[in-house]
This record gives structure tokens, C-alpha cells and sequence, in this order.
């Protein structure tokens, strides 16, 4: 405990970066420019710099896909992934624009206007090298923005969306080679061939080793299987899994894999799960609610079952840490990474409170060891549920401070839906909490 010392996100250091290389490729753009003198000319050159834009946030929409330790780790995996949609948003945008502009540039060289823009992009796509690897790569990257967008989002399965998601690396192959082809940038300079080749091979390279490779020697070397299945509450379950050397894969309490049950209908798909205890040598245990397809599905695996984990990932851990006191606060099945951190985070009697908020008392998943985690560790342990008529709790900067009067000098680590995670970071704030101390990680991914 007189060794606390939280380790920093590199979040800020890793966004200076990306601004930097923006800057890089509007300064080659620039370079490249010849003295704009009409109309034409500059609609070209605005087609040109949104392609290079366009081309360098391909390879961060990748970088952001390839599970780097630094990123899912440090930064925290619920950040990396609004990055990632915000990143693939502004791609999508850049790379209409880049298509528009330049197709328009075309058909005025050509004499044919803008009425003349679909007959100009048929020519480019079947006249200039690699522009139809480009076009379906283009198509890919449009379909993957739709299935994206919020509404549609929320009308489809996770693992349709998911594995749609994948076609992102098809389509950022296709995409890359027209740059180099048909770029004036790279024609006139080797120097940025070589940088836009090094960009991409590092960012190949990385998604290779973790996503594939990482993975690969993980489960060879601790070959996990299902050892039980146990009803908690009505609808959540928790699975317990075996393997070798457990406690060398580097997992901490709060954090999460992506698990692969390789039984009759699950094979094919892959999905984010927080361990609810502690990692022990011979045991991994995950607890889920029964909100989906696959969730649900669980309860029916049998011991023996193969699991294929790719992780740990997430960055709620211990390290977050700054002060000695810590309030945790669970909504849901946000309990289970809580759950984990309550039995592990080191504290004197009196400094670690859970607070656990549900609609009922039949639905606190894991009360019975809560219970006994703070019994034993001179814990305090708290829930929120709904009164019988259906009312909220009341979670609020004052009934915060009432309960803990020095709150404010506390670490928060939170973990729910979005709505209450909001709701309760509002009320912390307002009861004095600052918000470097407020550690949270949303559980939809």
C-alpha cells in the first residue's frame, strides 16, 4: 500500500502521435501542390488530399483492430474501440469525398462535367492500375459503415456485425495499392513509398502477431477446457474452466478475454466475457447474464468443452489505482470484473466499498460470495435495488456523500451500462470525486 503508484495511459502521448503523422501527410500533400490556378485544379488537389487522409486513417482503423497490449492494456479496450468508430466514421467520409472530387476532377479534364461522373468512374475502374481493387475494397468499407451505423447496429447479431467488421483488412488491401499506383505523392517521391510501405507493414506485421500468432501459442500452451457450469440467479450463469499454467497468461482481476466455445453452434463465434474471480492456477471462472443467442447458450455446455481465449484485455485494473481508498460500483452483470477486483485489491479494513445496483435482490448474481469477501476483509458491501413498486434508488451526489462522507478522497472503479455509468459518474463528480479517479469500462462491446 506505501507503494501506490498508478500507471499512466500513454492516451495523450499516442493522440500527439496520430495528429503528427496528419500533419506529415498534409505536409507531403503540399510539397507535391503545384500553384492551384482553376477550378479544375482544385478540385483534383482536394481529392488528392482526401485520399492521402483517407489512406493514413485505413491503417489506424487497422492498428486500432489489432489488440496491442499498449492499447487494450493501458488506454483501456472500451476507449480503443471509440476510437476505432470514430476513426472508421471519418475514414468513410474522407474516402466519399476523395472518390467524388476526383472522379469530378476527371470528367471536367475529359470535357464531359459532372453530369459525366458515373461514365468517368467506369473509365477510371476499367483504364487506371488497381482503381477496381480500390472500387470493391471502397464497397467493402461502405457496407461495413453501414452495418454500423446505431440503428442498424442494434438490429443485428453480434456475430453478423463482427464478423462483417473482418472484411475491414480485405478492404483496406485492396485499397492500398491504388495509392502507390496512381498517387502523385508516391511517384514523385520514394522516400514516402517507403514511409506508406513501412506504415502498413508495421501495422500488418502487428495485427499478424497479435491476432493471430498471440493467440495461437496461448491456447496451445494452456488448452482450456469447460470444468462446470453453475446457475447463479435466474438467467446468469457462471462458467469455471481448467487448464495448464494458469496463472502465466498474465490475466488480472478486471479485465476480460474474448471466449470461443468449441461446441455444436458456437464454433463460430467469439465473444467478450469479464472474469468474475480472481485467476487462480488451475481455474479461470467467467459469470454471464442470458441477454443474447451465445449468452445464453452456456448454460448448456458440457464439462470437457474446448475454449479458445484470445486476451486478456481491458485496462480496469489494480494499476489504475491512486489513493488508498477505493469505491467500486457494479450495475448489473457489471458486477463480475467488481467482483474480481473486491477480493483482490490489497486495503485495511474500512478502505474497499462495493456498491451493487440491480432492479431486485434476486438479481445480485454472486451476493453470497460478496458477502463473504467482506466479512472477511473487513469490507463494506452495499446494493441499490429497486422498491417494490418499481422505484429507482436513489444514486445521487448527496446520498454518495452521506454514505461516504469522504468520497472525495476515494479511487472509483465503475463498470455498467452505459445510462447508469453516466448517471453515477455525474453524481460522483458532483459529490467531489475527480475525474482522473473515476476508472470505468463499459461491458457492450
Amino acid at each position: 500500500m506505501r507503494a501506490i503508484r498508478p500507471r499512466r495511459s500513454p492516451a495523450v502521448p499516442l493522440l500527439l502521435a496520430v495528429w503528427a503523422g496528419a500533419a506529415g501527410v498534409i505536409w507531403l500533400w503540399w510539397t507535391n501542390t503545384p500553384s492551384i490556378a482553376d477550378n479544375n485544379s482544385r478540385i483534383l488537389n482536394a481529392g488528392r488530399i482526401t485520399g492521402l487522409l483517407a489512406g493514413y486513417l485505413m491503417a489506424l482503423v487497422v492498428l486500432q483492430m489489432a489488440r496491442v497490449p499498449a492499447l487494450e492494456r493501458r488506454v483501456g479496450s472500451d476507449r480503443v474501440a471509440r476510437w476505432h468508430a470514430m476513426t472508421g466514421r471519418y475514414t468513410v467520409c474522407l474516402v466519399l469525398a476523395h472518390l467524388f472530387l476526383t472522379m469530378w476532377g476527371y470528367a471536367l479534364q475529359s470535357g464531359r462535367g459532372l453530369g459525366g461522373m458515373v461514365q468517368q468512374t467506369i473509365d477510371s475502374i476499367d483504364q487506371l492500375p488497381d482503381v477496381g481493387k480500390a472500387a470493391i475494397g471502397t464497397g467493402l468499407l461502405f457496407l461495413i459503415g453501414l452495418l454500423s451505423i446505431g440503428p442498424v447496429r442494434r438490429r443485428i447479431s453480434y456475430d453478423l456485425w463482427y464478423h462483417v467488421h473482418l472484411l475491414t483488412y480485405a478492404a483496406t488491401y485492396l485499397s492500398f495499392w491504388h495509392q502507390l499506383s496512381t498517387g502523385n505523392e508516391f511517384a514523385v517521391q520514394p522516400e514516402a513509398k517507403t514511409a506508406w510501405y513501412a506504415l502498413y507493414g508495421s501495422v500488418t506485421a502487428l495485427v499478424i502477431w497479435y491476432r493471430i500468432l498471440t493467440p495461437i501459442r496461448l491456447n496451445l500452451r494452456h488448452r482450456l477446457r469447460v470444468e462446470a457450469v453453475i446457475e447463479e440467479t435466474p438467467g446468469v450463469v457462471s462458467v469455471l474452466m481448467t487448464g495448464r499454467k494458469l496463472h502465466r497468461m498474465g490475466a488480472e482481476a478486471g479485465q476480460f478475454f474474448r471466449w470461443r466455445f468449441l461446441a455444436p453452434g458456437m464454433r463460430f463465434s467469439s465473444h467478450p466475457y469479464s472474469l468474475s474471480a480472481a485467476p487462480r492456477p488451475n481455474m479461470l471462472r467467467i459469470t454471464v447474464k442470458a441477454i443474447g443467442d451465445h449468452s445464453s447458450a452456456l448454460r448448456d455446455l458440457e464439462p470437457g468443452t474446448r475454449v479458445w481465449a484470445e486476451g486478456p484485455y481491458g485496462a480496469l485494473t489494480a494499476d489504475r489505482r491512486s489513493r488508498g481508498k477505493v469505491l467500486l460500483v457494479a450495475g448489473g452483470v457489471g458486477i463480475t470484473p467488481m467482483r474480481a477486483l473486491f477480493e483482490t485489491l490489497p486495503g485495511a479494513p474500512g478502505d474497499i466499498t462495493l456498491l451493487y445496483r440491480a432492479n431486485t435482490t434476486q438479481d445480485l448474481a454472486l451476493w453470497d460470495e460478496l458477502a463473504q469477501i467482506a466479512e472477511e476483509r473487513g469490507a463494506r458491501l452495499m446494493y441499490a435495488v429497486n422498491s417494490p413498486d418499481g422505484e429507482r434508488p436513489d444514486i445521487s451526489a448527496e446520498t454518495l456523500s452521506r454514505k461516504l462522507p469522504d468520497i472525495d478522497r476515494h479511487d472509483v472503479f465503475m463498470c455498467g451500462p452505459p445510462g447508469f455509468a453516466q448517471q453515477v459518474y455525474e453524481a460522483l463528480r458532483g459529490a467531489g470525486v475527480p475525474a482522473r479517479r473515476i476508472h470505468h469500462e463499459s461491458f457492450e462491446m
